[in-house]
């Protein structure tokens, strides 16, 4: 089974879904550890995402086209960290995901390019309580998938697994990172609220791979 340009409008789309939905749970988030801006900002990147791929006059040729159009949009659309952040891990998947199809083994070179632009742009490493700290494990478990025979839908399923688990893991941890590391140790006891949109945006991806 291979995913196609199909899936990937799904997933995008399913992505600005689950972000408006979960919009005021990431402002609360943010606001408890950094400005609160969070999930206003990427709810209306995501939403312009939509605007603009309702606007195109031809369906998109490649994944790779898809994911572009993401990442420049979030790149001008999106404040703060996150449309840098998001911008660079959308653009990096893209030029990894220049096909009209994509197996098991792509869909972990999509992912491994996405956590390598968000490691370039925001210098985090795992433990940092940052956004890494979802997608870190989601490689690694689609890595352990594809090693494993897992379908390019099971490869994605297994990613968002990981994501929501890291995620969640983010709640004792200290931030050294960003505007949450102004706090120290009060911190603490919160889940990063880049790490919540990051597992919703890899869950989104494994719904439209499930519907394809």
């Amino acid at each position: 089974m291979t995913l196609d340009v199909t899936w990937a409008l799904g997933w995008v789309r399913g992505a600005a879904t689950s972000i408006a939905e979960h919009r005021e749970e990431l402002v609360e988030l943010d606001r408890q550890i950094g400005d609160g801006d969070h999930g206003t900002n990427l709810d209306r990147g995501f939403a312009a995402v939509v605007t603009r791929l309702d606007a195109l006059a031809a369906p998109p040729a490649t994944i790779g086209d898809v994911l572009k159009l993401v990442a420049t949009t979030l790149m001008s659309q999106v404040g703060g960290a996150s449309g840098p952040l998001y911008g660079t891990a959308f653009l990096r998947a893209a030029r990894a995901a220049d096909a009209t199809a994509l197996d098991a083994g792509a869909v972990v070179g999509l992912l491994e390019a996405a956590l390598d632009g968000i490691v370039a742009r925001g210098r985090a490493v795992p433990g940092e309580k940052t956004m890494v700290d979802a997608w870190a494990p989601a490689v690694a478990a689609a890595v352990e998938a594809a090693d494993n025979g897992a379908s390019a839908a099971a490869v994605l399923y297994a990613a968002g697994v990981a994501a929501e688990s890291g995620a969640q893991a983010t709640v004792p941890l200290v931030a050294t990172k960003g505007r949450a590391s102004y706090l120290g140790e009060r911190s603490a006891g919160h889940l990063d609220p880049g790490a919540r949109s990051s597992e919703l945006i890899l869950r989104a991806a494994a719904d439209a791979a499930n519907a394809a």
